[in-house]
């Protein structure tokens, strides 16, 4: 049983990480006895450092470890002691990989007809694709994308620039609709670039959407697109009239 003279140190390992009540009138000896089937190194491998704080490590260490006590130590609660494996690294096993252990996987009919699974429970709540509306939910997103592009006064041949306007990307809309070939539903913006700072020349994958020259086009959502008077940048535009 704990006394009121016991102090809860944190114990670390290469292997684990926990906390542990220490008496300081143990010795050195039965500290490392405790210590062992915590961190999995034996006794006799175990180095033992004190850390408190922003101080420096000590060693807890001495010439005869079965008569010295951790009371000549500043233990302090919470302070850590970390528990050094002075074995060759070869001989040291790692409790953290899991890459060897044998796994068992419960067949899928099985898994199925169980009663006491997330997936048991999400039938029982009808969630995600159990719930009856969920095509619905699907179709909302979708619709939302459209919305998107309503509200953006989004509109084919209409002349844009793409947000944020850091690197003053301007163009044309070119497409608007749905790209099965791109990840996520619902309506992508095809952009023709003025200048070939793009991904594409129009196309997803095998599949053409508007024409462009390479690297001339990009498919972005509608909250990526400002509609309005945006003529193609000039980049002699600052040049005074009478220097060529």
């Amino acid at each position: 049983m704990a006394t009121m003279h016991d102090v809860p140190l944190l114990i670390t390992s290469e292997n684990s990480s926990s906390e542990r009540r220490i008496t300081p009138a143990w010795t050195i000896s039965q500290l490392k006895a405790r210590l062992e089937p915590i961190t999995g190194v034996p006794a006799n491998c175990q180095k033992l450092n004190l850390k408190i704080a922003s101080q420096a490590s000590q060693p807890i260490e001495g010439h005869n470890e079965d008569t010295i006590q951790l009371s000549q130590w500043p233990l302090q609660p919470y302070a850590e002691i970390h528990v050094v494996d002075t074995r060759p690294p070869g001989m040291r096993p790692n409790y953290t990989d899991v890459s060897a252990v044998e796994h068992y996987e419960l067949p899928k009919d099985e898994y199925e007809n169980r009663k006491d699974t997330v997936l048991a429970f999400k039938k029982a709540q009808k969630l995600g694709r159990f719930d009856p509306n969920a095509p619905n939910i699907e179709q909302q997103k979708i619709d939302q994308t459209f919305r998107e592009v309503e509200q953006g006064n989004v509109k084919v041949n209409a002349r844009c620039r793409l947000l944020p306007d850091t690197d003053h990307r301007r163009g044309r809309v070119a497409y608007i609709g749905e790209i099965p070939e791109i990840p996520g539903v619902g309506a992508w913006v095809g952009i023709a670039l003025d200048e070939p700072t793009g991904k594409n020349d129009g196309c997803a994958k095998e599949t053409r959407y508007f024409e462009c020259a390479p690297k001339h086009g990009v498919f972005v959502r509608a909250d990526r697109v400002e509609v309005g008077d945006f003529p193609a940048l000039d980049e002699f535009a600052d040049d005074d009239d009478d220097e060529f």
